[in-house]
């Protein structure tokens, strides 16, 4: 590595686990590297000081990636995803006093609003962020129309259930812990898990500028190969996962209660209305390696869904822009490092929650195929 010590920052959430492990376990050194996990308070904050290189790298938002290349989320800066951190385990949690009025999933929620005429305010991360693109999915899923029917305001994720205890907020979608705190605390129910929106759905990203990873290559390298290793560390079972759960609560990461943390991530939900399940499709890190690649159908998804909601004016190169990001070169080096298998393609086929499927073949007819869009 040409950079020994890299400074990585992370929003206090689960899926920062294999980033702070990386670190915690010393796998990092084994490949020559230091990792300084770096706690931010938003996301915007993250953006802001991968841009100025305050951080060399970040636990991030796909879409936020993305949205900072495409200068859509603030500053225009060409950027870099090294891999895919983690699938599935976000939620949307409604408020209790929703829930109370029958508004317990999206059919009941579209239900409320219909009959019950007011301003309704729901809560994601970031403007381009995956929270963002999965509350508006799900609402359209569903026939809510975010942009008219909607209020939306952009809360940072250890501040939602806050917000939504003051009552700031009838919904939100944000990624675990928070999700689950809110039933803990009484003040919200799980509505949907996003896996329930998108089984295996892209969510953090390992991300950096385009001018580091151009750099600092082997530095590039190395860390996405300690975390991938980590990543594989986390999924290997159950003392690991508990290891981690009491590891990531402290003060110096997440800053919860182990039992906020722990249930999740094994596929342990319960609603906040007394129905409990197990979720084969709960938080994976690693899944023999099929959740890390960057396939470019995922990153491409993200600009649909920025055109779709209005974000992007125009129909960007979607192809063009994932292969300038998503860098594929090096996390097959990565992964060889690590001896994590590589998937047969570069991009993926899926159904979501409204029966479309994406397979990133046609992402113009596809963006324009959604009845409701700005």
């Amino acid at each position: 590595p040409e950079k020994k010590e890299v400074k990585i920052g992370f929003i206090p959430l689960t899926d920062c686990a294999s980033v702070v492990m990386a670190s915690v376990l010393g796998i990092d050194k084994k490949y020559g590297v230091t990792i300084i996990p770096t706690k931010e308070a938003s996301w915007a904050g993250v953006r802001d000081k991968l841009v100025n290189g305050e951080l060399d790298f970040a636990h991030v938002l796909y879409g936020l990636v993305y949205g900072v290349h495409l200068g859509v989320s603030g500053p225009k800066k060409d950027m870099a995803v090294l891999m895919n951190l983690n699938h599935n385990g976000q939620a949307i949690t409604l408020s209790k006093k929703l829930a109370d009025k029958g508004a317990v999933n999206g059919a009941g929620l579209a239900k409320l609003m219909a009959s019950e005429k007011r301003e309704y305010t729901f809560a994601q991360t970031f403007p381009t962020g995956t929270h963002a693109m999965w509350l508006y999915y799900w609402l359209a899923a569903h026939g809510i129309d975010p942009m008219k029917d909607a209020k939306v305001i952009t809360v940072p994720p250890p501040q939602m259930v806050a917000n939504m205890r003051v009552g700031n907020m009838d919904g939100f979608c944000v990624g675990e812990p928070w999700n689950q705190r809110a039933i803990m605390d009484g003040i919200g129910v799980t509505a949907s898990t996003t896996q329930a929106i998108w089984q295996d759905h892209p969510e953090k990203v390992l991300g950096t500028t385009a001018e580091f990873a151009q750099k600092y290559p082997n530095t590039a390298r190395a860390v996405t190969a300690a975390i991938l290793e980590a990543s594989r560390w986390i999924d290997e079972g159950l003392a690991n996962k508990n290891k981690m759960a009491e590891t990531i609560a402290g003060k110096a990461y997440v800053n919860t209660s182990v039992d906020a943390i722990n249930q999740r991530i094994l596929g342990r939900y319960q609603d906040g209305m007394g129905k409990t399940w197990d979720d084969p499709n709960h938080m994976k890190f690693y899944n023999d390696g099929a959740v890390n690649f960057p396939y470019l159908s995922d990153g491409m998804w993200f600009l649909t869904q920025h055109k779709r909601w209005g974000l992007l004016k125009d129909h960007p190169d979607y192809a063009g822009v994932a292969k300038a990001i998503n860098r594929i070169d090096l996390y097959k080096q990565a992964a060889t490092a690590s001896k994590t298998p590589l998937p047969k393609s570069d991009t993926r086929s899926h159904k979501l929650i409204d029966g479309v499927v994406w397979d990133g073949k046609d992402p113009k007819k596809y963006a324009d195929g959604f009845k409701i869009k700005a």
